[in-house]
């Protein structure tokens, strides 16, 4: 029989790696991961999935494209919120889920910053 090991015993056999970032990104990280309800280590893995599955093309989408998609993001979500909801309630959380979180709003790459008085 094989001697024990001493220490932590192992909890995956991926390599591990390790990143520094700014605390503002790591907040951001963190509220993500405790809206979707998972470890802040789980979180940084969905994101860098997610990222990845992004095609940077070089174009924005057109207006009509960007149009059908808040619009099949509005009937998708009508579905989810409760009807038990008040009204004004139930359009502030359809708002909160398209514009996306709030943390993250400022750092995407794949969107166009808003021009000043638009």
């Amino acid at each position: 029989m094989p001697k024990k090991r001493r220490g932590r015993p192992a909890t995956g056999k991926d390599p591990q790696i390790v990143v520094r970032m700014p605390s503002i990104l790591i907040a951001g990280i963190d509220a993500w991961g405790v809206a979707n309800g998972i470890v802040r280590s789980e979180t940084i893995r969905r994101l860098i999935e997610l990222g990845l599955t992004v095609k940077p093309n070089g174009r924005s989408p057109s207006d009509s494209q960007r149009s059908r998609a808040r619009e099949m993001a509005a009937k998708a979500i009508d579905g989810i919120i409760p009807k038990s909801a008040p009204p004004d309630e139930q359009e502030s959380r359809k708002l909160r889920l398209v514009k996306g979180p709030e943390e993250f709003r400022e750092i995407r790459k794949d969107r166009s910053k808003k021009k000043p008085g638009g």
